[in-house]
């Protein structure tokens, strides 16, 4: 049986961190006097969660193995914790307990043909597949096209597969690229940190977070918030080096093609008879000429 990763620092900093953020008038509390701490005491979590402050203390410095949801359920409550953070809260605690399968060595999954096949199909929506790590693993001919200052970025790996993190984090040309590039980059430090807790022990994973890490300073700043990022989706707006601006809509699926781990696609759009309809449809025509006709 593997052992538990040892992940106590970042349920340490994770729930300290939510508690900070909470103000006694939040949850119904009354204040009096100065207080030396920002946000709630952990005695005052403890009374609200109905545990011990002993408990919750312990909890707090990260033994969360052994935790029954229902009182994991009480501290996400107490702390008013999203969906998202509720889940990376448990998750945490998954990854706490003794694991019979080994979780250290994911190999790569491969993507299958009908896949593919789906993504092709998609003529006038860019679409892609990516991994955990966000790692692009599958694409069609507009996403390409679409994103073509990241798969032409110096950052891709000797693989040939791109990567949004170090896309955002390490390529100063995503600043260009990205009308909002500070929103682009919390929610790819939010992805992985939602996925640092699904994985402690993915050794990509930790690799990529360390590279990040000592690299960039903006990556850093956003990976000490503990902002924890899985569903999302909405609108994002790009200045493309040949289509100019867009403004496209993007939703992501959980795409189920590997037990071994967890694969997401995600489909941008635009609203019909836009300007970015069209600027898709130039990229449509682009992706779909031949190279050497493109550069007549």
């Amino acid at each position: 049986m593997e052992r538990p990763s040892d992940n106590r620092a970042d349920i340490r900093d994770f729930l300290a961190r939510r508690r900070a953020r909470l103000t006694p008038e939040q949850v119904g509390l009354p204040t009096s006097g100065r207080r030396r701490v920002p946000g709630l005491r952990r005695e005052e979590v403890a009374v609200l969660a109905g545990v011990s402050t002993e408990w919750y203390t312990r909890l707090e410095k990260g033994h969360i193995s052994g935790v029954s949801e229902d009182v994991l359920d009480a501290v996400a409550r107490t702390l008013q914790l999203d969906d998202d953070e509720r889940t990376y809260l448990f998750d945490l605690a998954k990854a706490a307990q003794p694991s019979p399968a080994a979780r250290r060595r994911r190999k790569a999954a491969d993507v299958p043909p009908r896949v593919q096949w789906l993504l092709d199909s998609m003529t006038l929506s860019a679409a892609f597949v990516t991994n955990g790590r966000l790692d692009v693993v599958a694409t069609n001919p507009l996403a390409r096209a679409l994103f073509a200052p990241l798969f032409d970025s110096p950052t891709v790996g000797p693989r040939g597969r791109p990567n949004f993190a170090r896309f955002w984090f390490l390529d100063d040309a995503s600043h260009d690229f990205a009308a909002d590039w500070n929103s682009a980059a919390t929610i790819t430090a939010a992805l992985l940190r939602a996925e640092a807790g699904r994985y402690p022990d993915d050794r990509a994973l930790r690799d990529l977070i360390g590279e990040l890490s000592t690299v960039s300073p903006e990556f850093r700043t956003r990976w000490a918030s503990h902002d924890v990022r899985i569903h999302h989706g909405g609108v994002k707006r790009f200045h493309h080096p040949d289509a100019g601006d867009l403004e496209l809509t993007y939703q992501p699926l959980n795409l189920p093609m590997s037990a071994r781990e967890a694969h997401s696609l995600t489909i941008y759009t635009a609203e019909p008879g836009s300007p970015s309809e069209d600027g898709l449809r130039l990229l449509a025509s682009w992706a779909a000429t031949p190279e050497p006709q493109r550069n007549r």
